[in-house]
């Protein structure tokens, strides 16, 4: 399958399958390289005798950068021609991986891990930039592959970081993303063609537009803060959950906790169920569900501190999974509302969830050297309860695209 497209600068382009499948796997690798610290923080930490409670830096610096990102970088897709900045950002993340590789002080590597992260945003300039090549279904499925890469690169990077560590130094896994991310570099630098911006505009009036945007669009806000508490909490786990799982008395060695990430990586299967919900009318209630599980997910947990490995897998699909849905809840109702500012508003609602992680990352870590996991799963349980009660404040007569 070929589809052609009109871009801006008026020359007819193409992009093949094989080339969106190549952007797919491109986003799948980007946004891995903001978790593949987690599972291997407590070594990493260890290496760069930093204490337990600094461990959430380790976490949340990736997903800063990641919503600095989206705020600051990915609004030039709207002024700079985009296969030009695509590919920039791609380099700036190979050459961020590489120095990852190699660096043994703990400050160069946390302030490379937030330029990795900022770089990652590559993926939301890649997304509108697919959907401009092609037209009606062909449109859709391309965005699934990338949205489907994405969602993979999330959960396949902690297993990967964790087996990796079994049997390399923890460095390791940044060199080999470091080379897979470049040869998929130089494959689009080949492959990929230009696209120019329709409509120019100066910068800052981009960024005045963004704060207007969320200013006056409460359901952009909601869903925002409503997912901002949801990924606080997955991430909040993933940041706690190795350190608990390698200790007593459970004393998972690192395959053993990758082995965990990815038994989650089942929780995939619960964007297609969420789609059909929300085409059947179901998104509030769909979203009010997906907190409950996570609710009753990290309740499970305090049941396995026995040393039950099966509810702490258990647990952890359904985090994953609930999780999952309610991206695909938030990101459907927002499409809902206005076409045009589809791109402004999706970097917005992504990058107050992303900033809401990375917070939650730091707590988490805190919250379990200081009160242990009993503490970390009181930190989990509070955001999507919170999230909860005001998802009860919402009013029925917002549109949900429902």
């Amino acid at each position: 399958m070929t589809a052609t497209a009109l871009p801006a600068n008026g020359k007819e382009a193409a992009l093949s399958a094989p080339v969106i499948l190549l952007l797919a796997a491109t986003c799948g690798l980007l946004i891995a390289n903001l978790y593949f610290v987690q599972p291997i923080a407590d070594l990493v930490a260890r290496d760069f005798t930093l204490d337990r409670a600094g461990v959430g830096f380790l976490t949340t610096l990736p997903l800063a950068g990641y919503g600095a990102g989206l705020l600051f970088v990915v609004p030039l897709g709207d002024l700079i021609e985009n296969r030009r900045l695509i590919l920039a950002m791609i380099a700036l993340e190979t050459v961020s991986l590489f120095v990852l590789s190699v660096v043994d002080n703990v400050w160069p590597f946390l302030a490379t891990s937030f330029l990795a992260g900022l770089s990652a945003t590559a993926i939301q300039v890649i997304l509108p930039y697919t959907s401009r090549f092609l037209q009606g279904p062909a449109q859709g499925k391309a965005v699934a592959q990338l949205v489907s890469g994405m969602m993979l690169g999330i959960m396949l990077a902690r297993p990967a970081s964790g087996f990796n560590a079994e049997i390399l130094p923890w460095h390791a896994i940044y060199l080999i993303a470091a080379m897979l991310i470049a040869a998929m570099l130089a494959g689009l630098a080949w492959l990929l063609p230009p696209r120019r911006p329709a409509s120019g505009g100066a910068y800052g009036e981009l960024l005045l537009s963004m704060a207007a945007i969320f200013r006056d669009t409460e359901l952009l806000r909601r869903r925002a803060a409503y997912h901002a508490a949801m990924f606080g909490t997955f991430i909040s786990f993933w940041t706690a959950a190795p350190l608990w799982l390698a200790g007593a008395p459970i004393h998972l060695s690192q395959g053993g906790i990758a082995s965990v990430a990815l038994a989650g990586v089942a929780g995939a299967i619960a964007p297609p169920f969420a789609t059909r919900l929300f085409d059947a009318g179901y998104a509030r209630g769909g979203t009010m569900s997906a907190m409950l599980i996570v609710i009753f997910a990290m309740l499970l947990t305090l049941a396995a501190q026995q040393g039950s490995v099966l509810l702490v897998v258990v647990a952890a699909i359904l985090l994953d999974g609930a999780v999952s849905a309610n991206l695909v809840f938030g990101q459907r109702t927002i499409y809902a509302l206005a076409a045009d500012l589809r791109g402004r508003m999706n970097a917005l609602y992504i990058a107050t969830f992303f900033i809401g992680g990375a917070i939650a990352s730091a707590a988490a870590a805190w919250c379990f050297v200081r009160f242990g996991w009993p503490g970390a799963v009181i930190l989990c349980i509070a955001m999507p309860a919170a999230s909860l009660a005001y998802s009860l404040t919402e009013r029925r007569t917002q549109p949900e695209g429902t």
